[in-house]
């Protein structure tokens, strides 16, 4: 099992950061099949392979995602493409 966490700050406010929140699960469900939840201000996420949170703060997101064994050895690959999504929804 790998694990991820980053850390972004953002000048979205919690609203706004939680409406870009649920753009990228709404974008992830259909891309990824992923099953999405939320928890007042904490989305969480799952399917086979990999399983996290998102939690919206005022000032910044913070993802912790935990990656199955398979997905373990992409790690870098979707690091990197979460930054991107990051740069790209809070930036």
């Amino acid at each position: 099992m790998s694990k991820i966490h980053l850390q972004r700050p953002h000048a979205l406010g919690a609203a706004g950061a939680r409406e870009a929140v649920q753009r990228v699960a709404d974008e992830m469900r259909e891309k990824y099949g992923l099953a999405c939840d939320w928890n007042g201000d904490v989305l969480s996420f799952s399917r086979a392979g990999v399983s996290g949170t998102l939690a919206v703060g005022e000032s910044d997101i913070v993802l912790d995602a935990e990656l199955g064994m398979l997905l373990s050895a992409f790690r870098p690959r979707i690091e990197e493409q979460l930054q991107k999504n990051f740069d790209h929804y809070f930036s």
